[in-house]
């Protein structure tokens, strides 16, 4: 009797037991190899931060034209098709640049003759500067310091003058090599796209994916450039038509420029126009402040959620909820990419909702014929 008691256990509970021990031992070492792999990952890629910025940017760009290339693809051959959109994206950035470089140095100018009227006086008289300053409630000390502290950064500037040129000429040359990079994508990338689609498991998410991202990230380089020509108007013609303010074309290029930097570049653009509406009485002032207050509304919080969201494929309170969310964890960088990163995500969700239904049918409703069946075996008529 005690040998029938004493019997060996079964082989497949020794296997268990080697699976189970096998597993303990391939996690710690798993994740130990991938910690390594991203730390390897992140110092290479601090290493080369200005190429992959520079690759990001055209990959940007190419997604942003790849529209237009397929659309005029459909009549003459693709290299020719990228010609005709590039000569076509130079022209209008040329013309652009043209009438508003040319329009931004007569206003310059203008602008330039104002403040030495405003801080020219005559014959030992306060300036009319100094005449607002001091009616605003300022005193000559004070005054007398913020002469001085412009006198002091005007001397740093001038002598910053050559390392600013340098990195001008090498601001052009990053641009330059951002077109040649982003004229490269456009011809090739859709031979890797193809490949990517065909040669890849599971190809119809990665053609989900694929078709996704160059959605994402092409609507929103259109949407955000809508947002900033929408901001851009706004600002030109408030200032010009509602405010009789001078320089009206060069504070709505100001505000073009500004409106790619979140939340920032607002309170600089409006901060440049209230300054200036300063010279015309603190009561336009207060005006024009209140007018970029209603401006900022309108781009943070009901037409920027909506025309960018639209573009990614978001809802408007996906949009401004990711805004929020990405201001509070990364600032303005989040701020900035929150929304593309966004529409990323819900692409990838996308996928694994999908492949989750694909897999397990059984969890999820099913409709016949107007008949809603639930998992209990019950059914409702809708």
């Amino acid at each position: 009797m005690e040998k029938e008691t004493q019997n060996p256990q079964p082989a497949s509970y020794h296997r268990q037991r080697q699976q189970k021990w096998r597993i303990r031992r391939d996690i710690p070492l798993s994740i130990l190899a991938w910690s390594g792999v991203i730390i390897l990952f992140f110092w290479l890629a601090s290493h080369i931060t200005r190429a992959l910025l520079m690759l990001a940017i055209a990959a940007l760009f190419a997604f942003a034209l790849a529209p237009l290339v397929k659309l005029i693809q459909r009549f003459v051959p693709r290299i020719v098709a990228i010609l005709i959109v590039y000569l076509i994206v130079l022209s209008a950035i040329s013309l652009l640049f043209y009438a508003a470089v040319r329009t931004t140095i007569d206003q310059t100018h203008e602008l330039i003759r104002y403040v030495r009227d405003l801080t020219t006086s005559n014959n030992g008289q306060p300036t009319r500067l100094e005449h607002i300053l001091l009616s605003l409630g300022a005193t000559h000390d004070q005054i007398l310091q913020g002469r001085q502290f412009l006198i002091a950064r005007g001397e740093e500037f001038s002598r910053d003058a050559i390392p600013f040129l340098r990195s001008f000429f090498e601001f052009m040359l990053d641009v330059l090599i951002v077109a040649i990079l982003s004229i490269y994508l456009l011809i090739d990338g859709g031979r890797v796209a193809n490949w990517l689609r065909q040669n890849t498991p599971q190809a119809a998410h990665a053609n989900l994916v694929l078709d996704t991202l160059q959605k994402v990230v092409g609507g929103y380089i259109r949407g955000q450039f809508l947002l900033a020509l929408l901001i851009a108007l706004l600002v030109g013609l408030g200032m010009g038509f509602i405010f009789r303010l001078p320089y009206a074309f060069l504070l709505g290029m100001i505000a073009f420029i500004m409106a790619f930097i979140p939340i920032l570049g607002t309170f600089i653009s409006g901060a440049v126009c209230v300054v200036i509406a300063l010279t015309h009485g603190w009561l336009t002032a207060l005006f024009v402040l209140l007018y970029f207050i209603f401006v900022h509304v309108i781009e943070g919080e009901l037409v920027g959620p909506r025309i960018v969201g639209q573009s990614v494929g978001l809802h408007p309170i996906v949009s401004l909820f990711a805004l929020v969310a990405g201001g509070e964890l990364f600032g303005i960088w989040g701020t900035l990419f929150a929304s593309p990163v966004a529409g990323v995500l819900q692409a990838i969700s996308i996928v694994i909702w999908q492949e989750w239904r694909a897999r397990h049918p059984e969890q999820f409703t099913q409709t016949k014929e107007g008949v809603t069946e639930r998992p209990s075996g019950q059914a409702t008529e809708k």
